[in-house]
Order: C-alpha cells, then structure tokens, then sequence
C-alpha cells in the first residue's frame, strides 16, 4: 500500500481497475463451475444475499438517509432490470465460453446511446451513431450458429446487455430525486428479496463443498466492486474505465486453462469489434469534456 501512494493517482486507479477485473473474472469462472450442478435462480439469490450482507454498515452508517422513498415505482423498475441482467448474464456464463459471454456483457454502453436519446433528450453525433452501429455488427460477427454462439445465448446476452443499459438509464433518472443512500438500499433489498421465490421454487441444498464455492463466489463478487469503487476513486473515470476491457483477456485466460475454451475465431473477432467501438466512444466522449454514458455500477454482475 505504500508503494501505491507513491504512484500517480491515476496509475493507482488503473491497477485497481485491473484488479477489479481480475477478480470479477474469477467470480464469473465460479458462477460457471457452479451451474453444472447449482441452478442458476440459486445462485443469483446467494450472490444478492452476499450484497445485502455487504451493504449492511453502509445502511447501518447511513440509516437516516434511508427516506423518504419519492418515487418507489422507479425503484422497482431499477431492482427488475438489473436482476433481469444479471441472470441473463449467469446464464450465458454457464452456457458459453466466459470471453464470449463478457464480451456481450459489452454491449451495454451501446444499449446507452440508444437509450439516452431516446429517455434522457440526448444528442448523438454522426461518430458516435457510427461507432454504435459498428459494434452490434459485432455481435452479428461473434454468432456461430454451429460453434460456441448459437442465436438463443447471443439473444439472452444481448437481452442482459439491454435490461444492464435500462438500470443504469432508470438510475439516471431516479438520481435526480432520490438520496444515494435510497437508491443503494433499495436495489440491495429488492433484489435479495425478489431473488428468493425463484431459489425457492428450484431450490436444492447444496453439498458443504458447493456451499464453499457459493461463499467465495459472494466474497469475490463484493471484493470486485470494492476495487472499482477504489478504483474510480482513486483517477480520473476517463482513464480509469476503460481498463475493465483487460476482462477480455482475463477470460479467456480463465476459460482456456480452467473449462479447455479455446473460442472460434469468429467470436473473438467479434468481440474485438465490440470492444473497439466501445472504447472508441468512451475516449471521444472524453476528449469533448462530456460525461461517458457507458459508466458502470459496481460491477457488470450488480448492474
């Protein structure tokens, strides 16, 4: 730690940033293992039960800030697409290879662009509409009908990509009325709430050792978001971000040495093309001084 004071804030920021990744790409490689024999309601009820118990001192902290609710319907539309996000993304990790199922959970910022225009009353220029188009091109690419993508995952994913980007616009919106601590209260709750139906309609008891690998999915899960939250403390959000790309690469590291994933050519090409836009609109959007859209929230599984 002391020699990460000497560094520059954001050089401090990226190394937390890859940490983050590093550690997010772990999690995913457990929620894999895990659904070979846990079904996966299961599994998004226990990582939102870690998240509740994670933000218990921060509600404890901030408890008188917890109210008044000012517009509760939009909290329940928050807590709906980010869990219909989320298990898209579970879904797809333990039906695809991990990089292909990260690369589509980059979709996200392209679903903003659309979506600010439309509910926020933003404007696109002619690069950044371009840019968008080129990467859900991408996505046309990375489909393999008769290899690791067949339509049906590349649809959930694309699904999830849409449900995360309707999250973060609903959020948006809700920031204008409601208090932080609301906000971050609400989804926990919600979630973890919502989450338990469903685990209880499949529910099956999980062996000791199962149990294990659920606690370490919660804690690298709560881990990963602490790095972020360091990390977009620590620099500037414009450099910082982007280094959550290097998932890419920790994925498909993770899913070769750990699953034997060697993903087709085509859907690591499209995944480049995906990346490649993306970024491309988050460093134009820095250098015209705006804010970037395709901002993330505490981890792509908490989005």
């Amino acid at each position: 730690m002391s020699a990460l004071a000497t560094l520059s804030p954001n050089l401090r920021g990226a190394l937390w940033m890859l940490a983050s990744t590093a550690v997010f790409s772990v999690m995913a490689a457990l929620i894999k293992h895990l659904g070979t024999s846990v079904p996966t309601a299961q599994i998004i009820f226990f990582r939102c039960l870690f998240g509740l118990m994670a933000m218990a001192p921060f509600v404890l902290a901030h408890r008188r800030e917890l109210y008044p609710v000012r517009r509760p319907h939009l909290h329940l539309l928050r807590a709906l697409f980010s869990l219909s996000g989320m298990a898209a993304y579970f879904w797809t990790l333990t039906t695809l290879p991990i990089a292909a199922s990260v690369a589509l959970g980059f979709t996200k910022p392209l679903f903003l662009i659309v979506l600010a225009v439309l509910f926020l009353g933003e404007r696109v220029r002619w690069r950044r509409a371009l840019a968008t188009l080129i990467g859900f091109l991408g996505v046309l690419v990375m489909l393999d009908p008769e290899g690791s993508v067949g339509p049906v995952p590349l649809l959930v994913g694309l699904a999830g990509g849409l449900a995360t980007a309707l999250a973060i616009t609903t959020i948006k919106t809700m920031s204008r009325t409601e208090r932080p601590a609301v906000m971050v209260f609400s989804f926990t709750f919600l979630s973890a709430l919502a989450a338990l139906g469903p685990a209880l309609w499949v529910w099956q008891t999980p062996a000791p050792a199962t149990l294990a690998l659920l606690v370490a999915m919660g804690l690298f899960g709560t881990a990963g978001q602490y790095l972020a939250v360091r990390a977009l403390s620590a620099g500037e959000a414009t450099f910082v971000v982007p280094i959550e790309y290097a998932a890419l690469l920790f994925a498909g590291l993770i899913g070769f040495v750990a699953f034997d994933e060697v993903p087709a050519a085509r859907v690591l090409l499209g995944a480049a093309i995906i990346v490649a836009s993306t970024l491309y609109i988050a460093l134009r959007e820095a250098r015209l001084r705006k804010p970037i859209v395709a901002s993330r929230e505490a981890g792509p599984d908490l989005l």
